[in-house]
């Protein structure tokens, strides 16, 4: 890391990971180069792997950046909302998600590569933002279900957490892969992401399942 004022040193870093989320939007994960990412910077090429050791570590940073919105998206729900129904906690969730889209985009990536290919230092940085989104899930539901059990409220994020890495390839599709799906005869119903999250997060907290009483 080069000598400089932590100030400086985050904004380089923001500056890397936003010229690699906007290069995300017209090119896929596999197309895109550090020499990309470089070249849509202030700075020389060379000096992102100052920041950076790979591009892996680089999506990963954008992907700890897009769990730590998501983390205050729903602590500003639980500082708005003093109590909540099943339903009205579905829909809330599921609207969070729904601004989400790049964080459920590189999560359906294969993100055990993202990891493996990422220094201990830059993989903690993202662990600790990705357990600071398991327990703001788990905050909302100790607020609005406190007659769940603890090993109830567990199962509903070891549930749910898997899950979301399956949202954005069911929720968007291009036109070759509705024509390929047609073709096959597989009669798949398309749902947006608020849909998809929403009838799944209300599923898992219906009587039925046991999670509420």
């Amino acid at each position: 890391m080069p000598k400089g004022s932590p100030e400086l040193t985050n904004a380089r870093k923001e500056e890397i990971i936003n010229a690699c989320e906007e290069l995300y939007k017209t090119k896929s994960f596999k197309e895109i180069t550090l020499k990309d990412i470089g070249n849509a910077t202030s700075f020389t090429r060379t000096s992102i792997y100052n920041y950076f050791q790979t591009k892996e570590e680089i999506f990963l940073a954008l992907l700890q950046r897009e769990n730590e919105l998501w983390i205050a998206d729903l602590n500003r729900i639980r500082e708005e909302n003093a109590a909540l129904t099943r339903d009205e906690f579905a829909d809330k969730l599921a609207h969070s998600l729904e601004k989400r889209g790049q964080l459920l985009k590189i999560m359906s990536m294969n993100h055990y590569d993202l990891e493996s290919s990422s220094r201990l230092e830059r993989l903690t940085e993202f662990k600790v933002a990705y357990g600071g989104s398991l327990r703001a899930v788990m905050r909302c539901l100790e607020q609005y279900f406190p007659e769940m059990s603890i090993s109830d409220k567990q199962q509903f994020l070891y549930i749910f957490f898997p899950f979301m890495f399956g949202i954005y390839p069911y929720t968007v599709v291009n036109e070759k892969q509705r024509t390929a799906m047609e073709q096959a005869g597989v009669n798949y119903v398309f749902m947006t992401i608020y849909e998809i999250v929403y009838n799944c997060a209300r599923g898992l907290l219906r009587e039925e399942s046991g999670f509420l009483p």
